[in-house]
Formats: C-alpha cells, structure tokens, sequence
C-alpha cells in the first residue's frame, strides 16, 4: 500500500534553505514514486479513503501524527509543535487529493488503474508536493532547526462544489494558522518556474441549472403553446446578453451552457425544457451579487415567452485572491532556490479553485507550478484532459518551494 520509503534530507543554513544544495536523490526518487502511486490509484471527492491511508502511513513513518478528518477522507498534520504557546500564528500548507471522472487515455505506464477516473489536474502532484515538504520539515524540526511550527492540510474534494475546504476549515485546520499557502500545476509553465500574480488569480465559478415548463401542442399550432424549444434557446442566447449590460465588464461575468435538452419528436412541441452551465467572474463583489442578477434575467427572458422557469443557482467558489505579503514570500523563497528568473507573472484564469474559501479566513496566496518540460515547444497537454502529464521535476521544486517559504515565513515572524 505504501510507496518504498528514502533516506531523510539533510538541513542547512542557507537563505531560504533547509535542504543541502538540491532535494536528496533518495528522497526525490520516493517522491516520484509516490506521485506514481497516487497517479495509479485516483480516487473521486470524499471517497479518498486509500490515498489518505498512504499519506497518514508515510508521515507516521517519519514520526509524525495525522490527524484523519472525521469523514475519513483527507487528514491534518502538524510539525514542530514542541514549544508552541499557542498565541503566535503559524504556516499552513495546502493540497487537494481528489482525481475527475473521467478516463486516462495515457499511454504511461503509471496511467489510472481505474477506467472511469484520473488525477487529470495535478492534484497528486500537489500532494506529493506538501508530503515530501512535510518529510523534510519534520528532519528540520527533529534537530532542532525550525524556527515555527507548520501545518500539513490534505484537504479531499477539491472538484466538488462548492470544495472541500468548507468541511476542512469547519473542522477546524484553520485553527492557529496565519497564513496558507498552495500551488497548482500549469502545463504552460516550463518546470524550475511558478507563477505568480498579487490579487485575483482564479475567478469565481458558479453551476446553473434551469427548467422551463409549458403547454407543449403540435407544431401545426404553435400559437396555442409555449414554445419551448424557441423559450430555450432564447435563454440560451439571451440571458448572457442581459448580464453583459447589467455587470460591469471588467467583472469577466461569462454564463455558458453546456446542456441543453428538449423535445422527443420533430412535430411535437415539447412541455419540459432543461438547460445546464457555468457562470464565472472575475470580480469577488459580483460573485455576490450574480444570483439574484441571474435570476431575474431568466425569469424576465422566460416570461417573454410565456414558460415558467425553476432556476438552482449553485454558488462554488470566489475567487483565490493572493495577498500581497505572501505572493511575495513564495516569490522570495523561490528566487532563493531555484534562482533569478524563476519566477514569472501569470495572469487571472477563469477557472475555479476552492482554496478560495481559507483565503476568506486567513491571508494566503497560490502559485501556478511549472509542469511543462523544458525546451518543449509542442500543445501543452491542458488540465481536465485524458491526457494530463506533468514533468516530473516539478515535485521536487515545489518541495523546495514550500520548505524554503516555511523558514522564510518563520524569519519574518521572528
């Protein structure tokens, strides 16, 4: 069930450091491994039951006591703790551990085992980035060289709205921390690099779901009816055009569909219409505001047409907001280690990311890891795609990463 175990990495006192020159061979090989493991064996929100069982094993391994959160999917670690006076607030480092269902149409031989899921967003590599942080934080904290407590959160159902994060923080991994960090992999950014952008860097995505009724009747006499299917695509159309005049543009408010069902004969004007989609935006005041926005447009494009409309409005995430002070901590403590030029801006992408919800508690901010290969110049293999692959030198530089933003976080609080 667990994945071999290394040798421990050896601590110095580099700026920004905590490792000897790069991660050691054996512990960077494990963590290969382990990736390769998590890869193999996907599993969906909130039935993550074996992936938390071999992280818990792993970190025990090391000396450390998970905490397994009370559902049984995904768990909290806590290193360092010795000497805490419980008042000062200490790091927290972040990963989701939920694959899609969807299938792996790699070739690799550490494609999914499973014909129906895959870890086609990275998420494995996020957690094998914080276990292997966790691993060399805890040989730091063994010898008596770190300065402040961390947190491990390995948070499940990342890709079920409205998140994950909403049960973790109400189960309280919140408590004590002063700042959170995460990173997402980004197949346009080459490996050794991260992204990196102050404010807004995920939108806010929500799901919509409308159900349009009426008196259906023969196509003959369409006069006589609600015509559903002219009622459906009229929402269709139209309800984005009513928001784009209703929102300020600069708030990216976008609704796309991508269902749209009706009728079963092509003379027969149906009674029941049923149209699906997203609505994203960039701007976290009109994430506030879209529901009521949202509904009123239907129900006015709906009324026009004489259909009565039942809308679910399903509120997922705001968007992540990196704060300032550590968008410039990761920034810091990846130029220390992976030097000058490793770090690049990135721009605001209409994707949604519940660790948005810590980030309304706490200040925190979220990198895009490099997973492209150096030099590779062909289509970027995109997230949420059956073919999804990373660069597997990316784990050891968001290990660097997260370890050397840890003593970086702990110099500024002392």
């Amino acid at each position: 069930m667990s994945p071999p175990s290394a040798t421990e990495a050896t601590a110095d006192d580099s700026p920004g450091g905590g490792l000897a020159g790069a991660l050691p061979s054996e512990l960077r090989a494990e963590l290969i491994a382990f990736r390769r493991d998590l890869h193999m064996h996907p599993e969906l929100g909130n039935q993550e039951f074996r992936t938390t069982a071999v992280i818990k094993h792993r970190l025990e391994q090391a000396g450390l006591k998970p905490r397994v959160l009370p559902p049984g999917t995904g768990l909290v670690c806590d290193i360092g703790m010795d000497g805490w006076d419980g008042t000062r607030p200490f790091l927290a480092l972040r990963a989701d551990i939920d694959a899609l269902p969807i299938p792996d149409t790699k070739s690799a031989p550490y494609r999914s085992t499973f014909p129906d899921r895959a870890h086609a967003c990275g998420h494995d590599v996020h957690t094998t980035v914080v276990l292997g942080a966790g691993l060399v934080l805890a040989s730091l904290a063994r010898a008596g060289r770190l300065p402040a407590p961390v947190r491990l959160i390995f948070q499940p159902a990342e890709e079920v709205l409205p998140g994950g994060a909403t049960d973790v923080i109400e189960y309280g991994a919140l408590d004590g921390v002063g700042r959170i960090i995460g990173v997402h992999c980004d197949p346009r950014v080459e490996v050794g690099r991260i992204g990196l952008r102050t404010g807004a860097i995920t939108s806010a995505c929500d799901r919509l779901e409308i159900s349009l009724d009426g008196a259906g009747g023969h196509t003959a006499r369409p006069h006589l009816t609600t015509d559903l299917v002219t009622a459906a695509a009229r929402v269709a159309l139209d309800v984005p055009a009513v928001l784009s005049r209703r929102v300020d543009t600069r708030a990216g408010l976008a609704v796309t569909w991508g269902r749209l069902e009706t009728g079963h004969a092509c003379n027969v004007i149906p009674q029941h219409a049923e149209l699906s989609g997203t609505c994203r935006m960039l701007d976290i005041d009109t994430w506030r505001s879209a529901p009521d926005l949202v509904h009123a447009a239907v129900e006015e494009v709906a009324a026009l047409h004489g259909a009565k409309a039942t809308i679910s409005y399903i509120q997922g995430v705001p968007p992540v907001v990196n704060e300032a002070a550590t968008t410039r901590l990761l920034s810091e403590a990846m130029t220390a280690r992976q030097g000058v030029g490793s770090v690049e801006g990135t721009e605001q992408s209409l994707g949604g990311e519940d660790f948005s919800w810590y980030l309304e508690r706490v200040p925190g901010a979220m990198a895009r890891l490099g997973v492209r290969p150096v030099g590779d110049t062909g289509a970027a293999r995109d997230l949420h795609s059956g073919d999804f692959d990373v660069d597997e030198g990316a784990v050891a530089v968001g290990v660097e990463l997260f370890t050397a933003a840890a003593l970086l976080d702990a110099q500024h609080r002392a």
